[in-house]
């Protein structure tokens, strides 16, 4: 199961990458057309809707390596049962967030499956809005093995 993960972890990671060079060759590429005289009007749109996917990704990875702001003045002079019940009360807040995300960014995705995104007539919202769903996912699955990494470490502070 670890390997598995491990490898979910490194397309995850490998598809965040692209997206965000493509995102990036997009936008310049619309910018060098514009200026030569021949716009490419879709370019703009299609780096949003990478953006939104590649935000996602991103934040998952940087959820999954501690990576993400955080202010713990007060937390770390807490005992490390206080600074424990802290994690586990943040985690519980994230969670139920999470799991709001996952309902409503599905629900939104199946409203908007017949709304075509910026005017492309060839691409559903939904493409967009599914984001948010799957990165809620992705970020769920995370925060329970932050959980469960917890869990087994209380033990030490007892």
């Amino acid at each position: 199961m670890r390997q598995l993960y491990a490898r979910v972890c490194a397309a995850q990671a490998f598809v965040a990458a692209t997206l965000l060079l493509l995102m990036v060759a997009l936008i310049f590429m619309g910018g060098v057309m514009r200026m030569l005289g021949h716009p490419i009007n879709w370019s703009s749109d299609a780096a949003t809707c990478l953006f939104a996917w590649a935000c996602f990704l991103c934040a998952d990875i940087a959820w999954r390596r501690n990576s993400l702001m955080s202010i713990e003045l007060l937390v770390e002079r807490l005992p490390a049962r206080l600074q424990q019940a802290c994690r586990m009360f943040n985690y519980l807040v994230i969670s139920a967030f999470l799991l709001y995300v996952i309902v409503m960014g599905t629900w939104l995705s199946w409203i908007s499956r017949a709304r075509s995104f910026q005017g492309i007539p060839e691409m559903s919202y939904s493409w967009v809005t599914l984001s948010m769903p799957v990165g809620g996912v992705l970020l769920l699955v995370t925060t329970l093995l932050k959980v469960q990494a917890e869990v087994r470490n209380a033990g030490r502070w007892c």
